[in-house]
């Protein structure tokens, strides 16, 4: 009897459910769209009410569309952004909010209002830092815990669990009060490999009282946590005895897929509104400023190392939302049918045409929201260098070609520290929206001068969490052999050899400009 997986997958502005068979075919496959609460600068929060329904209706909508016997579908998997999820002892919403919105109760990944709790806690300079790379990242979970308990010490008091938002998700559906081994790793400064926390740690940062709201039962990739509740099973359009898999973070469902099956010497990349790089290997490196090693968070045995860009797809949209020439770009993309970035891509096409390299003296360092591998410096800034009174479609192309590079840029500083520690890189696998595009496919080849491999499912996490609900399920005995059965190669990108020195000079110059700004800072802080 042929039988069916559902992966969920939110992302930062929407949720996407798809239903595949066990040879890794979408049967279906829906979209809706998330809020976001931005009442501060650097604060990002959503609603865990508004995700949960935003859920159940893409859920319903697939399973709808597919047309199928719901009883054939036997388990689902959650991936999810690493946000942070404060719930009350009766499962009501705890506010994150300056004004106490309770419709406000997740603090985003993005959020960076936790500055001051990141520095306290990398201050220490505790042993545990070292599997994070050497510091904790504002993005993380702890440094916003431990804001919410210095700045609303009754809100932290009054929260029953925090969870990350895929175990939250977990939770809703299941009532199982669990965390992933993936999360917990990942973004708590859990020790896996210890199978604890440190609780040393946590009272030398001041939070020596928060495993008491956090779950004590950690599972592993690919466990089955339970089955629906009935309330979520009709909530969901599913029947209760569908099995529900332990979340994953959702760049790292993403991994599961790419690499899952051949994982050496193979570099996953999740192209989203930011940037995940994930390697795995079997012995444990630590490389300064990119994250890990975490023992079994991605694939169970291998320690992962995982490098990112905190800005990527959001970078390349507000670039081009910022340009002049932006509402003509809207314009003609409407009256052609066709997406702006096939425009924008003309455009350079034509550039390219007149100009052998359009980018030769525009530069752009892509740390607008800061870096977050390998300078892990959340303070970081944006920078261009060799504007001129350019206007019209031409310049919006030019600068949107230079923000792919130095993107692209930005992966290349991320794999030369991770080569340098010791890892070998042979092919990027990639997922996400930048497989979309194929000019920035070309310049992500041409800058690492590695082939580009794709999957064949263009929505790779949403089968990665697919793949892991199949494994909980039993329809496999493990994450890679379901993996070698339902993911298919797509196509490879291969570089260009003859750009190979112009981009030599040009990464020269996008470290320089890091090094550059700050000498900028520190000849402003004389006039403090």
């Amino acid at each position: 009897m042929e039988i069916y997986f559902i992966g969920v997958d939110v992302g930062s502005a929407s949720v996407r459910s798809a239903i595949f068979d066990q040879q890794g075919n979408r049967i279906a496959f829906a979209v809706r769209p998330i809020q976001q609460f931005h009442s501060n600068v650097d604060w990002v929060a959503q609603s865990s009410s508004d995700i949960w329904d935003q859920v159940c209706s893409a859920v319903k909508e697939t399973v709808l569309q597919a047309k199928i016997d719901k009883s054939k579908i036997v388990s689902i998997g959650f991936d999810a952004t690493c946000s942070l999820v404060a719930i009350g002892h009766d499962g009501s919403p705890i506010s994150v909010s300056e004004n106490g919105s309770l419709h406000e109760d997740i603090i985003m990944w993005m959020d960076h209002r936790a500055k001051k709790e990141t520095t306290d806690i990398n201050l220490t300079n505790d042993p545990v830092l070292k599997y994070v790379g050497g510091e904790v990242n504002v993005e993380m979970e702890l440094p916003k815990i431990l804001w919410l308990k210095n700045n609303h010490p009754e809100r932290y008091q009054a929260t029953w669990r925090f969870f990350d938002l895929a175990d939250y998700l977990v939770w809703k559906s299941t009532s199982a009060d669990v965390a992933s081994v993936c999360t917990l790793t990942c973004k708590w400064n859990y020790l896996s490999h210890k199978k604890r926390f440190d609780e040393k740690f946590l009272a030398k940062i001041g939070l020596n009282d928060v495993l008491a709201k956090i779950p004590k039962s950690v599972t592993e990739l690919a466990e089955a946590v339970g089955t629906l509740t009935p309330k979520a099973a009709i909530e969901l359009g599913l029947t209760e005895k569908v099995i529900v898999a332990s979340g994953i973070i959702d760049a790292h469902a993403g991994g599961v897929a790419l690499v899952g099956s051949d994982p050496k010497n193979s570099l996953a990349i999740i192209s989203g509104t930011s940037n995940c790089h994930m390697i795995v290997n079997p012995k444990s490196i630590y490389v300064p400023g990119v994250w890990g090693p975490y023992y079994g968070a991605m694939l169970p045995n291998f320690w992962l190392n995982e490098g990112g860009q905190s800005a990527a797809g959001a970078l390349l949209e507000w670039t081009i939302r910022q340009h002049s020439a932006w509402p003509e770009i809207v314009k003609e993309s409407e009256e052609k049918q066709c997406h702006y970035y096939q425009l924008l891509n003309h455009y350079v096409n034509q550039l390219e045409q007149k100009e052998q390299r359009p980018t030769q003296n525009l530069h752009i360092l892509a740390d607008h929201h800061g870096n977050r591998s390998p300078r892990a410096n959340a303070d970081a800034k944006g920078m261009i260098s060799g504007l001129t009174l350019e206007t019209g479609v031409m310049g919006l192309a030019r600068i949107y070609l230079a923000t792919l590079q130095a993107i692209a840029y930005g992966t290349l500083h991320i794999i030369d520290t991770l080569t340098e520690s010791g890892y070998q890189i042979d092919k990027i696998i990639m997922c996400g929206g930048a497989t979309k595009n194929p000019l920035w496919l070309r310049e992500y080849s041409d800058v690492t001068g590695r082939e580009i491999v794709l999957v064949k499912e263009e929505d790779a996490v949403n089968l990665g969490a697919a793949i892991l609900a199949a494994v909980a399920a039993k329809a496999f005995p493990n994450i890679q052999s379901a993996a070698q059965s339902m993911v298919a190669s797509g196509i490879t990108i291969k570089p260009n050899f003859n750009s190979q020195n112009f981009h030599k000079h040009k990464y020269r110059v996008y470290l320089q400009m890091y090094q550059d700004q700050q000498k900028y800072n520190q000849f402003m802080s004389l006039s403090d």
